[in-house]
């Protein structure tokens, strides 16, 4: 190979990198654009706190509890699931938020909402 072909060669290479570069800064760009929730995504319009369970308090356990929540047309709750979290406070977490209300839409959704359950300092 000679001296000049190599060096286009390289400049072809590097044109490569160039524009996979770009593709890659493109799609970087547009996955933080999208939007981090599904389209369905329900505002909440009142929110009921949970009862911290007394053997979660005595024994000091607090964290986030992540809910998935069934919500009617008319904004009411029908259905919850714990995805993740403590299982000492998913009972009370899934109590609570079966109690919230969301704002109503045509259609019956799912939204996954995060219970915090923080202890007093």
């Amino acid at each position: 190979m000679k001296w000049h072909d190599l060096q286009n060669s390289c400049k072809g290479q590097r044109r490569i990198a160039a524009a996979i570069m770009r593709l890659a800064v493109f799609a970087a760009a547009m996955a933080i654009a999208m939007p981090l929730h599904a389209a369905d995504e329900r505002a909440i319009k009142q929110r009921v706190s949970p009862t911290y369970p007394e053997l979660a308090r005595r024994m000091r356990i607090s964290g986030v509890v992540r809910v998935s929540a069934t919500v009617s047309p008319d904004g009411s709750v029908s259905a919850t699931k714990t995805v993740s979290g403590n299982h000492m406070l998913a009972g009370a977490a899934e109590d609570a938020v079966h109690k919230w209300k969301f704002v109503p839409a045509s259609d019956q959704s799912t939204v996954e909402v995060d219970v915090n359950f923080a202890l007093a300092q």
